[in-house]
């Protein structure tokens, strides 16, 4: 775990706006003592979840997207932080991990062009670096029987999530993602776009549904490889329940639930699905907060659930004085995944 930046009470303090008559999440959420084994640490404390945070847009840059979801992490912190602690939801369920440590990363994709085929691949280098570390730490917090709150990065860290708890259950588990794009791209070099392809073709992921595509973003050829093996990848899209309404968004989460719940999942959650967020491939069109609100709270509402990744978010891109609002938004999300699992445990 040395390539993780640890998150201590004094960072926590500094972020928290205290308050007379209040109590905050800041206040109540378990750091790791300095000069401790975080995973002897985790082990015993009483905390189910625990947060951890990816500052990289490295896989985004190479898949040709805006950088900037590297700024997630920052601006979730800050925001679940200030989260009021309550008998709705309590900051003591949350453990922060930290961050990973990306800053020799990032220094080194600062001046890489995707469009350079040299640079195109050590762009892909670097994401494989990264999949390593993620998938190394993610396998450590689901073998301790925690739940992993993954915040920032882009799509390609979905791959190191599904690797780490595939290898932490000892099988292949399942995953849901709420996503206007497949992320299931051919294997050309690993990017923020085939993040699921590669884990479903490495043997760690055994079925996937995309909840939410939208069909002018999505290849025929990505259609046609989904199309063979329907057994094991299944969709739905935006424009099928939300514009044309032949489908009715409850009941698809329900079948999609059906479909994925035979075993252990991930539920994965790109904010790029949400019209006007900030982030790398930012739409117009697309589903509501609350949609996305209900969604991680449905899938989260389950023993299979194994952990949350929000992504693609990205402050930096929008307007300086509505950023903080992205990290609002992932704060929702996090307490809506923790309300809802707590009523089935």
């Amino acid at each position: 775990m040395e390539k993780i930046i640890p998150f201590t009470i004094n960072d926590l303090a500094k972020i928290t706006n205290h308050r007379s008559g209040e109590i905050k999440f800041g206040e109540k959420m378990i750091t790791v003592p300095k000069g401790t084994d975080p995973i002897a640490f985790l082990k015993t404390c009483e905390a189910k979840y625990v947060l951890f945070g990816i500052p990289e847009d490295i896989g985004i840059r190479a898949n040709f997207g805006r950088p900037g979801a590297a700024s997630a992490w920052d601006s979730a912190i800050k925001s679940i932080a200030n989260i009021q602690h309550n008998r709705f939801c309590k900051g003591s369920q949350l453990a922060i991990l930290g961050q990973l440590n990306v800053s020799e990363e990032m220094k080194e994709v600062e001046h890489l062009d995707f469009n350079d085929i040299d640079d195109r691949s050590k762009l892909s280098q670097l994401v494989e670096k990264i999949d390593k570390d993620v998938s190394h730490i993610i396998f450590n917090i689901v073998k301790l029987g925690k739940i992993p709150i993954v915040i920032g990065g882009g799509h390609n860290n979905a791959y190191g999530n599904i690797k780490g708890s595939a290898l932490a259950k000892g099988k292949p588990i399942n995953a849901i993602n709420f996503d206007a794009h497949s992320d299931f791209r051919i294997l050309e070099g690993r990017h923020s776009g085939n993040g699921f392809s590669y884990a479903y073709e490495e043997g760690f992921l055994k079925k996937y549904f995309i909840f939410g595509l939208h069909e002018n973003y999505t290849s025929k050829s990505v259609l046609d490889i989904i199309k063979k093996i329907e057994d094991r990848v299944r969709y739905n899209t935006y424009d099928n329940v939300n514009i044309r309404k032949e489908k009715e968004f409850n009941q698809e989460m329900t079948q999609a639930l059906e479909f994925i719940n035979d075993d252990f999942y991930g539920v994965e959650i790109d904010l790029d699905a949400i019209p006007n967020i900030a982030c790398s491939a930012m739409t117009l069109s697309g589903f509501s907060v609350e949609q996305l609100r209900q969604f991680v709270s449905f899938f989260a509402k389950n023993k299979n659930a194994t952990y949350l990744h929000i992504c693609e978010g990205a402050p930096d891109l929008g307007e300086e004085k509505n950023n903080h609002l992205i990290g609002k938004l992932i704060g929702y999300l996090v307490t809506d995944f923790i309300k809802a699992y707590q009523q089935i445990v």
